[in-house]
C-alpha cells in the first residue's frame, strides 16, 4: 500500500477561520489504481490508467456503484489527443476543512470539507503533461484538468473532451434537450432508455435553438437510479470555456460531455498554464441532501472583492408582467423600422400602450413604496425596441437614451423621495459586440441615475453571428460583463445567460440569472405544474434563478383579453415559490392591482425575506414535491413552502427545527379544500396556530398547489 506522509500546516486567514490541511492516507493502491476516500467514508473514488494509458476514474456510494470506469480526457485541433499513452509520474494527496461566510445565500456558514488526490500524468511520445485534480466531498465529487506551461503545450485548440459518466444503470432521468443557445424547455421525466423516443417532443420552439442530438443532454442533469441513489450532473467554475452538454450513449448508459462549438466549430481555444471548469457528481441516497449540497459553491474561488457591502438582496415589483401577457409594450410605437441616432421619436406616433412611461412607472413605486418593497424594475425605458427582435441588428440598443414619455431624472427623484431604487434594464437582443461597445458609459448612466441593479438579457441569436449563447466567446461574455460591473458596484441579473457553476461564490454581485423557462412561459401556453418541483433539483444547482414568482390572477384573459393562457398554479403555491426558488433577488411579479385584491394573502409576500442564516429540507421527491424550512437573516424567525405537482398530496411536516422551549406563531397559508390549478387556483385559506418544536403539521396540498408558512418567534 502507498501511504502519503503526514503534514499538518496551520494558520489563521483574514475571516480567524483556522485551517488545517492534513496529507493522511488519502489515496492508496486498488488493482492498479489509486482510491480516495470522502472524509465520512460514504464516496469512494478510483483512478487509474488503462493498458494504453488512458486515464479512467470511477465512483461507489455505500458500496453502490455510482459510476462505472469511465475514460478522461482531450481530442486537439491537427495535434496528437490527450487521452491516452500517459504514465502517473507523481500523486499527491491532501485534506481540506474550512468553514467560509458567503456575502449571501441560503446559510450563513458554508462548511469546504474535503480529500484531494492530483494525478500528474505524461505523455511521453509528446513530452507533454497534464494534471487530474479530484475534490471529493461528503456528498459529491469534483474534477478537473490542469495544464501546466511547457514547451509543447502553450497554445492549443480542443476538438472534444473526452471526459465520460459511465452510468451504472437505466436511471430515471429529469432532463432537458441538449442545445447550444437555449435551456428554456419544459423538464421531460423518463428512463434514460426513452430518451430518444421522447426527444422531438421535447424541442419546442424558441426565439433561438440549435439542438444538438437525439441523445444530448443539458446539465444540471438530476437521475434517480433503480437502487434508490439520487445522482446530479453539473459544473462549477465555468470560466473561459465552452458550456457542458451531454451525448447518452443509450445502449451502454454512458454519458459524455458534449462542449459548445464556436462559429469555426472548435470547442476551445487555450493557452497554458490554465485549466477546465470542474465537472461534477452529486450524490446521496436522500433527494433533500442533494438541494443542501454547496459543492458547487465550494468548488469556485472565494472573492477577490475587498468591499461587497454594495451587495444588497432585495424584493422588487416591475413592469414586466403587463408587457409579457400582452397588455403593454416595450416599444413606443408602432413602427418596424428605426434606426439608433437617425429616427425622431419625437415624431414618432406612440402606440398608447408603452408600458415603462413616467405615470406607470411611478403607479408601481407607489405600491413598492407602500408595501416595503425595495426595488423597481422597469423594462422598455431606451430607445430601440421597435424592431429589435428578430434581425440580427448589431446597433440595436444605445442603453443610454429614454424614450419621450420616460423621465430618467425626473423618476430618480420620485423613486428616491419614497425610499425605492430602480432596476436597470438591458436586452441586448444577443449582440454582445454591442453590448461591449456601451458597458462602460451603460454602467456610468446608471450611477448617475441612482441604479445599482441590472436586469440584462440575450434574446435572439448571439453576435458575432455564429457564436452560440453557451460557447466559450459568450462565456467569457457574459463574465466580463459581471466584472465589469462590479466595478461600478453595480449587481447582476442576466437573462438567456449559460447556466449557473457556482460563480456567485467568486463574483458575488452575480445575483440571479434565468437560464431556464421562468414564470413568463405561465403566459405563452404555460409551464408543467411539476415544473417548480424539479427546478431545484436541476437548474438551481449552480445557483439562483430569477424564477419571477408570485402571480396571484392565474386567468390571463383577464389582464390581456387576446391572451388565453393560465398560470398552472394555485394562489397559495405562489407564495411557496418564495422559499422553494431561492434568489437574493426575488420578484414580486404581478400587477399593483392583483395584489390589491388578496392583500391578506399578499401580507406572506411583505413578510418573506430574501437572505437566510439556515435551511432545511423537511420533505423532497423530484417531480412529486419539494417541502424547504428557512431560517430569516438576523432572525429567530423561520419560513417554510411547499410545491407540489399535478397531483393531490398530504404533507407532513414536523417543527423540530425550532428552538427548544420557545414558542411561535405559525400563520399558515394554504390551499383550499377545493383549490385546484385548473378549476380553483385562488381558492386560500389562512389560518394562525401556536407551534413549538414538538408541533407537526399535516396539510392537504391541492394539484399544482402547495402552501406558505410564516414561524415567527415570540
Amino acid at each position: 500500500m502507498k501511504q502519503f506522509p503526514v503534514s499538518i500546516v496551520r494558520f489563521l486567514g483574514k475571516s480567524g477561520t483556522t485551517l488545517m490541511f492534513l496529507g493522511l492516507l488519502l489515496a492508496r493502491f486498488v488493482a492498479h489504481g489509486q482510491q480516495l476516500i470522502s472524509p465520512d467514508h460514504n464516496l469512494a473514488l478510483t483512478f487509474s490508467l488503462t493498458s494504453e494509458g488512458a486515464p479512467m476514474y470511477a465512483l461507489t456510494y455505500k458500496g453502490k456503484t455510482v459510476l462505472k470506469p469511465s475514460l478522461m480526457g482531450f481530442e486537439l485541433v491537427q495535434e496528437k489527443p490527450l487521452n491516452s499513452g500517459f504514465s502517473l509520474v507523481k500523486e499527491d494527496a491532501r485534506s481540506f476543512d474550512e468553514t467560509w461566510t458567503p456575502v449571501w445565500g441560503d446559510v450563513s456558514h458554508i462548511r469546504n470539507n474535503y480529500n484531494e488526490f492530483t494525478a500528474t500524468l505524461h505523455q511521453a511520445d509528446t513530452d507533454r503533461t497534464i494534471l487530474i485534480r479530484f475534490k471529493l466531498f461528503n456528498d459529491g465529487l469534483g474534477f478537473r484538468y490542469e495544464f501546466p506551461e511547457q514547451a509543447n503545450l502553450k497554445y492549443f485548440v480542443l476538438k472534444d473532451e473526452d471526459t465520460q459518466f459511465a452510468l451504472a444503470g437505466d436511471h430515471k432521468a429529469f432532463w432537458l434537450p441538449g442545445d447550444l443557445d437555449t435551456e428554456e424547455y419544459s423538464t421531460v421525466t423518463s428512463n434514460l432508455s426513452e430518451v430518444r423516443g421522447k426527444m422531438k417532443e421535447a424541442i419546442t420552439p424558441n426565439a433561438s435553438q440549435h439542438p444538438i442530438g437525439p441523445t444530448a443532454l443539458q446539465t444540471p442533469l438530476m437521475m434517480k437510479s433503480k437502487d434508490g441513489l439520487y445522482i446530479n450532473i453539473h459544473e462549477a467554475a465555468l470560466i473561459n470555456y465552452a458550456a457542458m452538454s451531454v451525448v447518452l450513449d443509450d445502449s451502454n448508459f454512458v454519458l459524455t460531455t458534449y462542449l459548445t462549438p464556436d462559429a469555426q466549430g472548435n470547442k476551445g481555444h487555450l493557452q497554458a498554464p490554465t485549466q477546465t471548469p470542474w465537472r461534477t457528481v452529486i450524490v446521496s441516497d436522500k433527494a433533500g441532501d442533494i438541494l443542501l449540497s454547496h459543492t458547487i459553491l465550494n468548488l469556485n474561488d472565494p472573492t477577490k472583492f475587498q468591499d461587497t457591502s454594495w451587495i444588497k438582496p432585495t424584493k422588487f415589483v416591475g413592469v414586466w408582467w403587463e408587457m409579457i401577457t400582452g397588455k403593454s409594450t416595450w416599444a413606443y410605437s408602432d413602427t418596424d423600422n428605426v434606426q439608433l441616432g437617425v429616427t425622431d421619436y419625437t415624431k414618432l406616433k406612440p402606440n398608447g400602450r408603452h408600458g415603462a412611461n413616467t405615470q406607470n412607472v411611478k403607479r408601481y413605486i407607489d405600491f413598492a413604496a407602500a408595501n416595503g418593497i425595495g426595488a423597481v424594475l422597469v423594462e422598455g425605458w431606451n430607445v430601440g425596441w421597435e424592431d429589435w427582435f428578430g434581425h440580427e441588428k448589431d446597433y440595436v440598443f444605445d442603453f443610454l437614451t429614454p424614450y419621450p414619455d420616460f423621465d430618467v431624472k425626473g423618476l430618480h427623484e420620485y423613486a428616491a423621495s419614497k425610499g425605492v431604487k430602480l432596476i436597470m434594464h438591458h436586452e441586448t437582443s444577443g449582440s454582445t459586440r454591442n453590448y461591449e461597445r456601451f458597458m462602460n458609459p451603460a454602467y456610468q448612466f446608471m450611477v448617475d441615475n441612482g441604479y445599482d441593479t441590472v436586469k440584462s438579457g440575450y434574446v435572439g441569436n448571439v453576435l458575432p453571428r455564429g457564436e452560440f449563447h453557451y460557447g466559450q466567446w459568450t462565456v467569457n461574455h457574459f463574465l466580463y460583463a459581471v466584472s465589469t460591473a462590479a466595478k461600478y458596484h453595480i449587481m447582476v441579473d442576466a437573462h438567456e445567460s449559460v447556466h449557473m457553476t457556482g460563480l456567485s461564490r467568486t463574483f458575488p454581485n452575480l445575483m440571479a440569472e434565468e437560464a431556464a423557462r421562468g414564470t413568463e412561459y405561465e403566459a405563452f401556453g404555460g409551464n408543467n405544474p411539476d415544473h417548480t418541483t424539479i427546478l431545484p433539483f436541476t437548474r438551481l444547482m449552480g445557483g439562483p434563478m430569477d424564477y419571477t414568482p408570485g402571480i396571484f390572477e392565474m386567468k390571463v384573459e383577464k389582464i390581456n383579453p387576446k391572451n388565453h393562457s393560465y398560470v398552472h398554479s394555485t394562489l397559495a403555491r405562489q407564495l411557496a415559490l418564495y422559499v422553494t426558488m431561492y434568489s437574493p433577488l426575488q420578484m414580486v411579479a404581478d400587477l399593483p392591482e392583483n395584489y390589491e385584491k388578496h392583500m391578506d394573502a399578499f401580507q406572506f409576500i411583505k413578510d418573506v425575506p430574501v437572505q437566510w442564516d439556515d435551511t432545511k429540507v423537511l420533505e423532497a421527491e423530484p417531480g412529486d414535491y419539494i417541502t424547504y424550512a428557512r431560517k430569516a437573516k438576523g432572525s429567530d424567525n423561520w419560513f417554510v413552502g411547499r410545491t407540489n405537482d399535478e397531483l393531490a398530496r398530504e404533507s407532513k411536516i414536523s417543527f423540530d427545527f425550532l428552538d427548544p422551549g420557545r414558542k411561535y406563531i405559525a400563520t399558515i397559508y394554504a390551499d383550499a379544500p377545493d383549490a385546484n390549478y385548473e378549476t380553483n387556483p385562488q381558492g386560500y385559506v389562512i389560518r394562525k396556530w401556536s407551534v413549538t418544536n414538538t408541533s407537526t403539521l399535516t396539510q392537504k396540498c391541492a394539484p399544482g398547489g402547495g402552501y406558505a408558512i410564516s414561524v415567527v418567534a415570540q
